[in-house]
């Protein structure tokens, strides 16, 4: 599969140092601007939620005083807030030494998408590892916080609210950077989809074969499947944040594939730089050298992160001009 759609991958920004600086110091202020009036909200928003999953895990286990395995058994998604009703809060894998369980199994209880319990384990031996993560949490509950433990006693509807928020709270301490990298995430798509909306473009929103895409569409998070290396056979899915399909292209032919990327701190992205070169390489394996795999950039991206990219081959679109995406031919 090639671009059949006439248009020769030309330098955005990847060949435009002298302009790296100045853009990047403009990308970082559009960021702190987004951060300073929308994160505080996203924030608190994720608290509420959070709260109210608490109280409800509180329900469920007769607000602490019933956590026995059947209740695991059937509530895995609650691990989550019972190592935070802890003190002090236990880590998931500090829970998995101090209880002596199996980490696959903590793992799949704090599945995000699909908590529970591991499904090949024997009952016998299920029972015995959820007994000892019930009596880890029992003995470290957090008796500050719920107050009628030691009193054996039903808590108070206050109390109750109370408790619920100081764990929403700890859950969201540790959540904080996932929060704001997700509501981050689906502002980039949506700045994305206005600017191709306004040029005409329809969305796939119940998804599509990237080999099937029509011509000026384009779709969000859709899986390209990928040979591992080049000389190997097997192959993976990868998530590609964002294809088009451009107006002068046919059916069938290879989209323009784009990555979103925001960063609030510079260490972080030079750790994981090396993911989109993976990607891109693993593209060029099987697609060959004229795939189109491009950064939606915004954020604290300095000349070491935009220098390896460039060194990769891949480019970068700044949101905060977002109309270099013209230059791709859309």
């Amino acid at each position: 599969m090639t671009m059949k759609w006439g248009m020769e991958k030309m330098g955005i920004n990847r060949d435009k140092p002298d302009y790296w600086k100045k853009d990047t110091a403009a990308s970082i202020d559009m960021y702190n601007e987004w951060f300073m009036n929308f994160a505080p909200k996203t924030f608190r928003e994720t608290r509420v939620s959070k709260s109210a999953s608490v109280e409800s895990a509180l329900r469920v286990t007769g607000y602490l005083q019933n956590l026995s395995p059947d209740i695991l058994k059937s509530h895995p998604e609650i691990l989550p807030i019972l190592r935070m009703s802890t003190c002090p809060p236990i880590a998931r894998d500090r829970l998995v030494g101090l209880a002596g369980v199996r980490k696959s199994l903590v793992q799949n209880m704090e599945d995000t998408e699909n908590p529970r319990v591991s499904p090949r384990m024997s009952e016998k031996t299920l029972k015995d590892e959820l007994g000892k993560i019930a009596n880890t949490i029992r003995r470290m509950i957090d008796l500050d916080v719920f107050v009628w433990i030691d009193e054996k006693r039903k808590p108070h509807k206050v109390e109750v609210a109370r408790s619920a928020t100081i764990v929403a709270d700890r859950l969201c301490g540790a959540l904080s950077d996932p929060i704001i990298r997700n509501a981050q995430e689906k502002r980039q798509l949506k700045v994305i989809s206005k600017y191709l909306d306004s040029k005409g473009y329809k969305e796939y929103k119940n998804g599509v074969k990237f080999d099937e895409m029509e011509p000026k569409t384009y779709s969000f998070r859709t899986n390209v499947q990928v040979k591992v290396s080049a000389d190997s056979e097997q192959v993976v899915n990868i998530p590609v944040d964002v294809l088009i399909n451009p107006e002068g292209a046919k059916k069938g032919d290879l989209p323009i594939m784009i990555e979103c990327k925001s960063a609030g701190d510079i260490a972080n992205v030079n750790k994981r730089r090396k993911e989109e070169a993976t990607k891109m390489q693993q593209l060029k394996n099987t697609f060959g050298e004229n795939v189109v795999f491009d950064l939606f950039l915004c954020g604290y991206f300095d000349s070491a992160y935009l220098g390896y990219e460039a060194a990769e081959g891949i480019d970068w679109i700044w949101e905060h001009r977002i109309s270099d995406m013209d230059l791709l031919g859309i």
